[in-house]
């Protein structure tokens, strides 16, 4: 599908903007639409091509830029340096400016005359995990695809190969999510590592980020954002 990108800023309840990266199919619609929340390395070329992706997929997708606060145009790359950066940023994050942020990026997607309002996902890598399951938890999004989302729960012991996602955090979100039947699926990949999904980190594992794609992701916002 032939798609249009471009640079958007999304307004915010305090005021100012938060900055953002958006692809949407050229011609049709209106059409469903989806939130990708990037890692701590800023809408860089690996967001960036993700969100294109979903897209082509027959969406309107919107990375925003959640960094806006401290460092609005941060976009660096999967080195030291780059993880120094993103890890400070990451710090200065408060809980109720994340929540403002997803219900901004909601509202400027609904605002959209080429979205349907009634059929809005997200997606989101890492802390943008978090903040996919942030958005589902205080908006009305009708799906999401939390990956390898750090700090949704208390964590206490390894979960897999990644040593960033703990048992006891993967259990204690299942457990939440049964409670209070929520329907899900929660898979881990037990060969993979922190950043399996992206293809420029030495922690890229095709056959884990191929099924996550295909099997989980499309299927997900085929089910729950169509028709």
């Amino acid at each position: 599908m032939e798609i249009t990108t471009e640079r958007v800023s999304i307004p915010v309840v305090a005021g100012g903007t938060m900055p953002g990266y958006l692809a949407r199919p050229s011609s049709g619609g209106p059409h469903p639409a989806v939130i990708v929340w990037m890692e701590i390395f800023g809408l860089n070329a690996h967001i960036r091509d993700v969100t294109e992706r979903v897209a082509r997929e027959g969406y309107v997708a919107l990375a925003p830029n959640f960094f806006h606060r401290t460092a609005p145009t941060i976009e660096v790359g999967y080195d030291e340096a780059g993880m120094a950066a993103g890890i400070k940023e990451m710090g200065a994050l408060r809980a109720d400016q994340m929540i403002a942020d997803a219900q901004a990026a909601v509202a400027f997607l609904r605002a959209r005359k080429d979205v349907r309002g009634d059929r809005l996902g997200a997606m989101g890598f890492c802390i943008g995990g978090h903040m996919t399951y942030l958005t589902a938890a205080e908006t009305d999004i009708a799906a999401a695809a939390s990956f390898y989302g750090g700090g949704i729960a208390a964590p206490q012991g390894p979960g897999g190969k990644d040593s960033m996602i703990l048992q006891s955090e993967v259990a204690a979100i299942r457990s939440a999510l049964e409670e209070h039947s929520v329907r899900h699926e929660i898979v881990v990949y037990e060969g993979a590592d922190h950043g399996v999904f992206c293809d420029q980190r030495a922690t890229y594992h095709e056959a884990s980020a191929k099924d996550a794609w295909a099997a989980r992701v499309k299927k997900l916002f085929a089910e729950e954002l169509r028709d």
